[in-house]
């Protein structure tokens, strides 16, 4: 695998932006390393971070260059700072950063398939509402979207927490319910609309604080009847867990 440290301009945010990737290269006298065949275009997983994190963090605490080797897999790990992937009310706008700007400028920068078969989204924590939300959202565009320890309630969460901070990302709190912020709205949209839905993955620690929170997305999904993988055991909300799950998340991504 080759490793970049990219920094570009984004006009988007109107501010400088960064992001790690890392992309498959066919060798045969590294030691310890196997790699997939490298193909002229890659399939690409758009790895988001948490709340505290940024793009460095899963290079950091995980070994996801190793486990993407396996599979021929590009990955594409950006930073959006603490704006829980949305356009923020009293902030920067990255929701059409994540959803539009990275993906075209990824693109231009490096062979990434441009084909919605070869795209997805996974994430941990805030990343796993983000990854779900690309999915969900912009389902022509990303084949499959992953959630680890998620917190994918976010409605139920922003009554929970600082109410500053998510005032200054989502606006009226009350106003989150039934938006483009809401993943159990975007779940009932999707069911009904023509074309592709995307495979969905969702997994959560029992012992994390986010898990009641997934136990209730879960059930929403199962009533619409939508595509999801879920997978629960013992853990909380830790990189050792994430470290596993990412393994497993690599496994069931439809990798053509």
């Amino acid at each position: 695998m080759a490793f970049f440290d990219c920094h570009f301009f984004s006009e988007t945010l109107g501010v400088s932006a960064s992001m790690h990737v890392i992309l498959p290269q066919q060798t045969t006298r590294q030691i310890g390393m196997e790699a997939q065949a490298v193909k002229e275009k890659h399939p690409t997983l758009y790895l988001l971070h948490g709340l505290s994190d940024d793009h460095t963090i899963w290079m950091r605490r995980t070994s996801i260059e190793r486990y993407a080797a396996e599979y021929g897999l590009a990955v594409v790990m950006p930073a959006v700072n603490r704006s829980f992937y949305t356009d923020m009310a009293h902030g920067y706008k990255y929701w059409t950063f994540i959803s539009e700007e990275l993906p075209a400028l990824a693109r231009s920068f490096f062979p990434l398939s441009e084909k919605r078969e070869d795209t997805f989204a996974a994430g941990l924590s805030m990343g796993g509402y983000g990854a779900i939300k690309l999915a969900l959202s912009c389902p022509d565009q990303f084949a499959a979207g992953a959630s680890l320890s998620g917190a994918v309630d976010v409605v139920s969460l922003a009554n929970e927490r600082d109410p500053v901070e998510f005032g200054n990302m989502f606006g009226d709190l009350d106003q989150i319910q039934g938006s483009r912020n809401d993943l159990f709205h975007l779940a009932e949209e999707l069911v009904h609309l023509e074309g592709p839905r995307p495979k969905l993955y969702q997994c959560c620690g029992t012992e994390d604080f986010l898990y009641e929170g997934n136990v209730r997305f879960r059930e929403h999904c199962r009533s619409l009847n939508l595509e999801l993988t879920y997978e629960e055991e013992p853990g909380t909300h830790e990189w050792g867990y994430w470290d596993r799950k990412i393994q497993s998340v690599l496994k069931w991504l439809p990798i053509r």
